[in-house]
């Protein structure tokens, strides 16, 4: 760093955190502080004097929101984004201005009350650490708009974002098909536990537990089933409307992309589009029954689901998530492009896998029903594990497929969670052949390229030899030759045998390997 530029960074002032956080963050250390509190309060009540214990634990948690305003500082200079915290033991950390991946600002109830939102500025290093993510709880909201306008230099003044989608209603209808409803079911019969209060000890409960025990016990399962049903559906529209509302996908001025959602806690991510390297669209089996499908970015040094707010559109549409997904790349051809089918083969290994699953069901049950008291009527529904797994292996063989379309490598596979994914080549940092026993049988193998971005592996299942090493010579020229064998490498003909027999190999930062 130059003489002059050093010189910026010095005379750049530190900030405070607002004081109206001193109202936030009590509570955020009570919370905290909370395992603390019930150690002291049993001490206290061993010793008589609970109450004191508990009111002295009481008064640290809360003191420690003052204390932590003043010793936490912040400033944005020329080169650097620097945070300053610590009484005893200062603490500086630092963190160049162009490792700066995203800002995610987020605002829950009591910050909107007060005009507060935290920012969060993910580095894409060491995601979960202090290192990885520089938190400023909490800015005024101004205030968090002007650190995403300073750090992505944006005039705020200047042309406004143009919109590329905003949630609708009819979006709705993906809502009772995603886990979130599950998950907050299971969560409330944790919270439900805590407190002992236990509706499946209730008389609704034992009567519905008698008829499944009794002559009639469809009667019983069909009431679970409908019970169920109503149950997470109510949940799952609830959690998908609380955290999608006001949903919208925003392109700004400045080249990023700005993502907008949440009803009670609001939340604002900020990707810049020079760090996306694909996209990857993601269908559940129920909503891509419903023909829906969610989509996010694939973004250096950022992982989908953590912290990276990589998500373009949540549930919609399949049509409008393909549109986006073309946005965000700036090109529908990967989006729509068609793939090309993977060997017979890989439709003989899943069906083999399917009918073994099928046999060894229907095994235990029969082993269950024989050595215990377990009932026969449930022989029906087993009976069809083996057709249903028979229909999900050829399922599974209908979502294989690979595309090149212009610079981004394309592939698709999954049942329960059907993945189409396209990465650019410019982000392949490695590539891997990888074969197990019954594949090298079969004639097949799995190609894995490696990335900084998203999910770190994309994988194409069950490819035929011969098309994953062009497929490896198309993404990255020349890199594989010296894993090949010589004959293979020097007449480019590629079958079984040009196959390494090393179980893995290493160039610089790219490998390609068998294992």
């Amino acid at each position: 760093m130059s003489a002059a530029a050093t010189s910026a960074d010095e005379e750049t002032p530190w900030r405070r955190l607002h004081p109206r956080m001193l109202l936030v963050h009590p509570l955020h250390e009570f919370v905290r502080a909370l395992p603390l509190l019930v150690a002291t309060l049993v001490v206290g009540v061993s010793t008589g004097e609970g109450g004191l214990w508990s009111l002295v634990a009481s008064a640290g948690a809360v003191l420690l929101g003052p204390l932590r305003w003043y010793t936490t500082q912040y400033r944005i200079t020329p080169k650097q984004v620097q945070l300053r915290r610590g009484l005893v033991q200062r603490q500086v950390t630092a963190v160049p201005r162009e490792r700066v991946r995203s800002i995610d600002v987020t605002a829950h109830l009591l910050h909107r009350m007060l005009g507060l939102a935290r920012v969060e500025i993910g580095t894409g290093s060491n995601e979960r650490g202090a290192e990885g993510r520089l938190k400023l709880d909490a800015l005024r909201a101004a205030d968090a708009d002007r650190v995403r306008a300073e750090l992505f230099r944006t005039d705020m003044d200047g042309p406004r974002a143009r919109e590329l989608a905003a949630f609708q209603p009819a979006w709705l209808r993906y809502a009772p098909l995603n886990v979130g409803g599950p998950v907050l079911l299971g969560l409330l019969a944790v919270l439900l536990n805590e407190v002992h209060l236990e509706p499946w000890d209730s008389a609704p409960a034992h009567a519905l537990a008698d008829q499944l025990r009794g002559a009639h016990p469809w009667t019983g399962v069909l009431e679970a089933v409908l019970v169920a049903v109503v149950c997470t559906t109510t949940a799952s529209t609830l959690f998908y409307a609380v955290m999608f509302g006001n949903f919208r996908l925003s392109r700004l001025p400045d080249g990023a992309l700005q993502t907008a959602h949440g009803l009670l806690t609001t939340r604002t991510v900020t990707v810049e589009e020079r760090r996306i390297r694909g996209v990857e669209i993601g269908e559940t089996l129920p909503v891509r029954a419903l023909g829906g499908a969610r989509c996010v970015a694939v973004t250096t040094g950022l992982r989908p689901g953590r912290g990276g707010g990589t998500l373009l559109v949540p549930s919609a549409p399949v049509a409008e998530v393909r549109r986006l997904a073309g946005e965000a790349l700036g090109d529908a051809g990967p989006v729509e492009c068609a793939l090309t089918p993977h060997p017979r083969k890989a439709l003989r290994r899943r069906i083999v896998r399917a009918v073994t699953v099928g046999v060894a069901v229907a095994a235990l049950f029969a082993a269950a029903v024989r050595w215990s008291s377990l009932p026969v009527w449930p022989w029906p529904a087993v009976a069809v594990v083996l057709p249903v797994a028979v229909l999900v292996a050829f399922d599974a063989y209908r979502s294989l497929g690979h595309a090149q379309a212009g610079p981004y490598l394309v592939g698709r596979s999954g049942v329960l969670v059907r993945r189409r994914w396209a990465l650019s080549r410019q982000g392949v940092v490695g590539l891997r052949l990888r074969r197990s026993f019954f594949q090298r049988r079969a004639g097949l193998v799995t190609f894995i390229a490696t990335t900084a971005a998203g999910r770190r592996r994309y994988t194409l299942p069950d490819l035929d030899v011969a098309e994953a090493v062009r497929i490896a010579r198309e993404v990255t020229p020349g890199l594989l030759d010296p894993f090949l064998t010589p004959a293979a490498a020097a007449t480019g003909a590629v079958g079984d045998e040009a196959l390494p027999h090393a179980r893995s190999a290493r160039s610089g930062t790219r490998s390609a390997g068998e294992g």
